[in-house]
């Protein structure tokens, strides 16, 4: 008798993409956002944009409200198969498990300090910032409208992950924010190129002659 395992004991993820995708509808359903629509389309949408990167961020973006909305706990994301990293990264980005949940811009900068839980936010906060979106908000909190605080913390979450990685993230989520993500380089960029001489240039910028 063979001691090799039989086939269906092969270990395998026990908790994929497509799993989180479900669970995620399932468990906002009933839950609607800010302007009454369903809130499962949010948390689709920013796992959808995280899908150049590996299963347990992508993971983490379908369920990144989870903790947040729902009663559902660590352990029990744990115990359905969901690794340790995703379930970090979900904690790292829920508002009501920070040292201040009052305090916005402390939370963005506690999960900037963690590249992959900063990628998620990145995601989170492009899909409440398109357009319609942020029109319709306007509308509804014209003193404050609730959008300030995701332009503000943009900054903040770009500058903590590599550029490229934010491009991905928008042109697959929020198009419209990547010329704002250029002007802010643009910005960012202090060279005078207009008056940059030979001997300004750095040796890596140099032709050989």
């Amino acid at each position: 008798m063979s001691d090799q395992p039989s086939p269906e004991h092969d270990s395998a993820p026990s908790f994929t993409v497509d799993t989180a995708k479900v669970l995620a509808e399932v468990a906002h359903n009933r839950q609607k956002d800010k302007l009454k629509r369903p809130y499962r389309e949010h948390v689709i949408a920013v796992g959808d944009a995280l899908a150049d990167f590996d299963d347990d961020i992508r993971i983490a973006g379908y369920l990144h409200d989870i903790a947040e909305d729902t009663p559902i706990t660590r352990q029990a994301l744990l115990d359905m198969g969901v690794s340790q990293r995703a379930v970090s990264i979900i904690e790292r980005v829920t508002n009501r498990l920070h040292d201040d949940p009052d305090d916005y811009q402390a939370g963005i900068r506690f999960i900037a300090e963690d590249h992959d839980a900063t990628l998620v936010k990145i995601a989170d906060n492009a899909h409440n910032s398109l357009p319609e979106r942020v029109k319709a908000l306007a509308e509804k909190w014209p003193d404050k409208p609730p959008v300030t605080k995701y332009r503000d913390a943009r900054p903040v979450l770009y500058s903590a992950v590599d550029v490229e990685e934010v491009r991905k993230i928008l042109a697959r989520v929020n198009p419209w924010l990547l010329q704002e993500l250029d002007d802010r380089l643009d910005e960012e960029d202090d060279v005078d190129y207009e008056n940059l001489s030979y001997d300004d240039a750095g040796p890596e910028t140099r032709q050989d002659s």
